[in-house]
Formats: structure tokens, C-alpha cells, sequence
């Protein structure tokens, strides 16, 4: 049953009308709450340890955050505005999109705690907001709203997977102590007993003619951007790909 006295994050006043002057800010509680999660994950960003971090007590953090859940949405809507999305949408729909990824793509990597914090319900933070303003706006002018959030949601799909695995990937392998190329040495004879088996046709195409898992992380992030693209703009009616130098993708 839903919490009838539940307040957004975002509802609530940075500073309260009355009583004393705030101490602390919530952007200084976020940003040592991300500083604390890059370098040690997520669950050491606690209010106790926040607020060692900034020389307060942990339950004066609650006066400015009021619940965990709060905490983690300041912070998350903090990392999306790291996105540079400055000059979207502009006269190249692919650029956009591309740049979009990219930016994605790059914030997930330098926060890798964000693949352990469940999005599905987005709370609309000023930073998420200007996001998909921004980023919805690029196919704006082309297609409805809905197949807009479609084709957006297949391409942030692509991406927070590809990311996803690239984060879990690069854990393992630390946690194992091996490079990559050493952990794919270590699996060799097994994965040459299965070619030899017969057993498994694809699979030894796979491991035989495949040239996509012997890409570099980046080049194989952009080859199935490429494909994403692609399949975008197979979804777009031809005027998408003609609209002339400088005239905005958001006029009708």
C-alpha cells in the first residue's frame, strides 16, 4: 500500500521557511555520497559515513535527505548531468543519438554504482528532465510521441545492457586477479574441446569466424550502436535524413 504521506524528493523545499540557517546543502550531501560510492559502491554511501565525510552528525542528514531512497535519486539525477546534451537537438539526428550514447555510456563507466540502482521508476529530477526534453527532441519533428519513446527506449536499452555487462565483466575480472586475455587463455581448453566435439556448429563459428568478441570494448560498443541507428532510422519516415543545414529538427 502506497505511503499517503510521502513526499517527492523533489517536492520538498532545500530550505525549510522557518528555523535556522542550513548547514549543509544537498548538493554537498550528494556529492560526497558519489564520491563515496565511486570509490567503495553503493553501499558504503551511508548517512553515517556521509556525514563524517562532511563533518556533521547522521542525523542531521535527514533534515536535508530524508530516507535513503531520497539519497540515491539526488544522486543518480546528479550523475545525468554529466551527459552533455548542450546544442540538442540539432540538424543531424544520428549525431545526437550517437553523442547521447556516448555520453551515456561514458557516465556508467566513471560511476559503475548506477548499474545497481533500479531505474524503472523514474522520479524526474531537473537533470533527468532536461535530459529528455533534450534528447526526445532530436526525433521530435519526425514521428509521435510514442513511437519517440519506442526507438528511445530500444537505443537507452542497447546501451545500459552493453554497459551493464562491460561493469559486471570488468568486476570479475577483478575479482579474479586475471587480465582479460589471461582469463580467455585459462578458458581455452575447454573451449577448444567443445570445437573439436562437433557438437556445437554455431557455437564454433562463433569461436572460429567471429571477429566481433576480438573488438575492443569501444569498437564493439560502437558496432552495435551502428546497428541500433540503423534500425532507427528504418523506423523514420525518408525527410528525417533531409532536413537542410541549420533549420532545427523541432520545427513542424
Amino acid at each position: 500500500m502506497a505511503d499517503a504521506e510521502y513526499v517527492n524528493i523533489w517536492m520538498r523545499p532545500e530550505r525549510p521557511a522557518y528555523g535556522p540557517k542550513p548547514v549543509y546543502s544537498r548538493v554537498q550531501i550528494t556529492e560526497a555520497a558519489i564520491r563515496i560510492a565511486d570509490a567503495e559502491g553503493l553501499e558504503a554511501a551511508t548517512m553515517r559515513r556521509i556525514a563524517a565525510e562532511i563533518g556533521g552528525g547522521a542525523m542531521s542528514i535527514y533534515r536535508y535527505v530524508p530516507s535513503r531512497d531520497d539519497l540515491v535519486e539526488l544522486m543518480a539525477d546528479q550523475v545525468m548531468g554529466e551527459i552533455d546534451i548542450a546544442g540538442m537537438p540539432s540538424d543531424d539526428w544520428r549525431t545526437d543519438l550517437t553523442r547521447y550514447a556516448d555520453g551515456l555510456r561514458a557516465m556508467w563507466l566513471s560511476h559503475p554504482w548506477m548499474a545497481t540502482v533500479q531505474r524503472s521508476l523514474p522520479s524526474f529530477g531537473p537533470n533527468q528532465l532536461l535530459l529528455i526534453e533534450r534528447l526526445m527532441g532530436v526525433l521530435d519533428a519526425f514521428i509521435s510521441i510514442d513511437e519517440n519513446l519506442g526507438l528511445i527506449a530500444m537505443l537507452s536499452g542497447y546501451i545500459e545492457g552493453t554497459v551493464r555487462e562491460e561493469i559486471s565483466s570488468a568486476k570479475e575480472l577483478r575479482r579474479s586477479g586475471l587480465s582479460e586475455s589471461e582469463w580467455m587463455a585459462r578458458s581455452h581448453p575447454y573451449v577448444d574441446q567443445l570445437v573439436k566435439s562437433g557438437e556445437y556448429p554455431i557455437f564454433t563459428r562463433i569461436v572460429m569466424q567471429a571477429r566481433q568478441p576480438h573488438l575492443s570494448r569501444d569498437d564493439q560498443f560502437r558496432a552495435g550502436l551502428q546497428r541500433v541507428l540503423d534500425c532507427i532510422a528504418a523506423a523514420l519516415p525518408s525527410r528525417a535524413d533531409s532536413v537542410p543545414p541549420g533549420e532545427p529538427q523541432s520545427s513542424r
